[in-house]
């Protein structure tokens, strides 16, 4: 929304510059976007007159000019045909930036004669399209004079209107506010009444009262239309809009002016004797196509707001936002009908919305127009068209009923102080919603009754927002908050905090951290054990996340796949969020899951299975960290669900029902539903089920233990069932001298030649940690001897 200072003053007695107006404009809520002043750039040039004009002596096209300007008489170079003695034009000195060049003016030679300045056309001001030389003024007008002042240049406001405040959308109610706010006096602008000499010839009816509950409207005859005055063609291109004729320009005046839309149809050009609103016709119908004033055309649905002639059958034009080109009023208009309607304000918003319609009528229509303005407004275009076209006005026809007025509700303007902290007065409150427009009975409580034009204001807390932006927001009492003393850090709970230790330690290893969406879709739901009709979602925020997620690992695989599909293939993710069961009371677990999808350099060798063990050793890692009991973990092969890779996964359990993870390989399957490419490994870590850890007695940490003595390592390999797990025999070894033996590791599988069918050899390496003596040869075959006992309990047997 744009307007001009002059146009500010027509309702506002003031003498605040531009620059004051947009301070009270921001202080009192409205957000100012641009002040343009075109006098601070035209404040350089001045009338000046030309003495002499002479030949160039070394260009036939330019004349050397002696001009007498405000700085005396000046020596200047000019190349216009119509560069003349006697000539009064507009002069530019040196140093002065030429806006329609782009040019700041400097001393320098013209073909060997040094010009002093420039002489200017209206164009290179930008005060117009186009010239034919410099610009000829009136002979009587002195020299020295500023050419701002001329052509009345003067400053424009352009600020953004917020959708609760349509009544920002005319000067009127600016100036209202900012009078309210103590910037000047708000002058009267009560319209008169025009009275009609004949009854009005055209009626109009009403078919569809929710799309337009009144409809107002007036016949002038023997008007005379033309170019609009210059004033209203100046209001006008000051604020960005285009002057058609004196009709339109009417009704676009009073658009800016009062917030008001109107349109005028050619009555001579109407197809009987009756306006009819009516909704769109169903689609299917003919003749329903509209060629609306942009030139473009339009089919308008049910919804939509048409206004009809030929007894409700022709489509003249679009309800609150545009009129056909074929009752449009031009140059031989001599009868003119004019509308002063209400729409409503969400069939309009809906139908500049499907059309693709953005105009100065459907802009405020949207917002919602004052419905008391529907007389006023006609009235006030009626005598602006009788000024400036003449002619005689018909009686007004009305069919239908605006909405109801607002409301009055109570109000304690006690409240003032308790909402925002402002100590006003009773007075100062009463005068504030006064110079705004409400009613105010004063009681116990007030009555307060919202103007027509502020639908939006609707109870004690709007009007409390009044009072504080017209008394002005700088004037909120900044008392600080009471100290309340140091903040507290805090106190975590165990997951909480076994949640921060586990994103450190997998940030540590080199995972980063995904954060998705805890839905997926339901059919990859069913993949990983979901799914449930308890977990669909009724009203999903997208159709691919409509199911809580069963887990986890969906997410991450899709995350990787977006990556590696952008080159960044070879990552590691890592998520601790929630997955819903749909299994009663303990449907919503935490879990912390992990996942590589390793993309290692192409080699000889093969990928091999480092990368498996890599992750297998990463989450083992991770248990200790958050304190699980990773000595009393078993190890299950060959019990995964369906969407690891059978051979290729395994469990981490206490006992067969408390499962604390899963690890392994995705399935090659779920891979290439999930459109990703493999392989990818991966963990889930049910945080829920890990036991804590005992608390321990608080004491003094005492000294290290560190052993004096070297460690030793023997080596046994052992022949088991080939289903049999590593671990269980890595637990058994470790298992036969818990104070000496300190370690025990698998270095090789071996299936082979010297092997029986069905068996497996395992390697293992004991770490043996003497403590208080040097251990004898018959220590260490005894130690022995028990690491073999206990394989054997397990069904193992030493390898010959």
């Amino acid at each position: 929304m744009k307007f001009s200072l002059s146009w500010l003053m027509d309702h506002l007695d003031t003498t605040a510059t531009a620059a004051e107006v947009a301070d009270a404009m921001t202080m009192a809520g409205l957000e100012v976007e641009e002040v343009h002043d075109p006098a601070a750039a035209l404040a350089p040039f001045t009338v000046a007159k030309i003495v002499e004009a002479v030949q160039h002596p070394n260009a036939d096209r330019l004349r050397v000019c002696q001009v007498e300007t405000v700085d005396g008489m000046k020596e200047i170079v000019c190349g216009a045909p119509n560069a003349r003695v006697g000539l009064t034009t507009i002069y530019a000195p040196i140093g002065a930036y030429v806006p329609g060049l782009g040019v700041t003016l400097v001393e320098k030679p013209v073909r060997g004669v040094v010009s002093n300045g420039m002489l200017c056309s209206a164009s290179e001001l930008q005060l117009a399209d186009e010239s034919d030389g410099i610009q000829e003024l009136p002979p009587e007008i002195p020299v020295g004079t500023p050419v701002a002042k001329l052509f009345g240049a003067e400053p424009v406001i352009d600020f953004e209107v917020t959708p609760n405040r349509p009544d920002w959308l005319g000067v009127t109610g600016i100036a209202r506010d900012l009078a309210a706010a103590g910037l000047g006096t708000l002058k009267d602008y009560e319209i008169a009444s025009v009275r009609g000499g004949f009854p009005c010839p055209i009626a109009v009816r009403i078919k569809a009262p929710e799309l337009c509950p009144v409809f107002a409207g007036r016949l002038i005859r023997g008007v005379k239309n033309g170019p609009s005055p210059e004033w209203l063609q100046r209001r006008l291109t000051s604020i960005g809009l285009r002057s058609i004729n004196r009709l339109v320009d009417v009704t676009n005046l009073i658009a800016y002016d009062r917030a008001r839309p109107l349109h005028v149809y050619d009555a001579g050009k109407l197809v009987g004797s009756e306006i009819v609103v009516r909704g769109g016709k169903p689609a299917g119908d003919t003749g329903e196509a509209l060629i609306a004033l942009d030139g473009k055309t339009y089919a308008a649905a049910a919804s939509d707001c048409v206004i009809a002639d030929a007894g409700g059958e022709r489509a003249i034009g679009l309800g609150g936002v545009m009129g056909g080109e074929s009752t449009g009023c031009d140059e031989a208009t001599t009868d003119v009908f004019v509308e002063s309607a209400w729409f409503d304000p969400i069939a309009t918003a809906q139908t500049g919305r499907s059309l693709g319609i953005t105009s100065d009528a459907q802009y405020r229509f949207a917002r919602g127009v004052d419905p008391a303005s529907v007389v006023p407004g006609l009235e006030l275009a009626t005598r602006l068209i009788l000024d400036l076209c003449g002619g005689e006005p018909s009686e007004i026809v009305i069919a239908g009923q605006a909405p109801a007025n607002p409301a009055a509700f109570a109000f304690d303007p006690t409240f003032v102080k308790r909402l925002s902290g402002l100590d006003l007065s009773d007075d100062r409150i009463a005068d504030i919603l006064s110079a705004l427009g409400f009613g105010i009975a004063r009681g116990a409580p007030w009555t307060v009754t919202p103007p027509t034009w502020r639908r939006d204001v609707d109870g004690p807390a709007d009007l409390v927002e009044e009072v504080a932006r017209i008394h002005g927001f700088d004037h909120l009492p900044d008392t600080p908050l009471p100290d309340q003393g140091a903040p507290s850090n805090g106190v975590l709970n165990p997951r909480q905090a076994r949640m921060r230790i586990a994103r450190r330690a997998l940030a540590a290893m080199g995972y980063a951290e995904a954060v998705t969406w805890s839905f997926t879709r339901r059919d990859i739901a069913a993949m990983f054990g979901g799914g449930d009709e308890r977990l669909v979602v009724d009203n999903p925020i997208a159709s691919d996340l409509d199911c809580m997620r069963p887990s986890v690992l969906p997410n991450l695989i899709q995350a990787a796949a977006r990556n590696a599909a952008r080159g960044h293939g070879d990552v590691a993710l890592f998520e601790i969020g929630p997955i819903y069961l749909g299994d009663g009371p303990t449907d919503q677990r935490t879990v912390i899951a992990g996942l590589i999808s390793p993309r290692a350099a192409r080699h000889w060798g093969g990928a091999g299975e480092d990368a498996l063990f890599g992750l297998k050793g990463d989450l083992m890692a991770l248990l200790e960290q958050i304190g699980a009991p990773v000595a009393a973990l078993q190890l299950a092969q060959g019990q995964t669900r369906d969407w690891w890779h059978p051979g290729r996964s395994a469990r981490l359990q206490l006992g067969p029902k408390t499962v604390i993870a899963e690890f392994g390989a995705v399935h090659p399957r779920v891979l290439k539903a999930l459109d990703a490419d493999g392989p990818m490994l991966a963990f889930e870590i049910v945080l829920d089920v890990v036991p804590e850890p005992k608390a321990r007695p608080t004491k003094a940490r005492g000294s290290a233990d560190l052993p004096n003595l070297m460690p030793l390592t023997r080596d046994f390999a052992f022949v088991v069932e080939d289903s049999r797990a590593a671990g269980d025999l890595v637990r058994a070894a470790a298992g036969a001298d818990k104070a000496l033996i300190t370690d025990v590791r698998v270095f090789d599988v071996y299936r082979g030649a010297g092997v029986p069918e069905g068996s497996k050899s395992i390697a293992l390496e004991v770490v043996i940690q003497p403590r208080e003596a040097t251990l004898t040869e018959a220590d260490i075959e005894g130690l022995s001897g028990r690491v073999v006992a206990a394989a054997e309990k397990l069904g193992a047997r030493l390898r010959s």
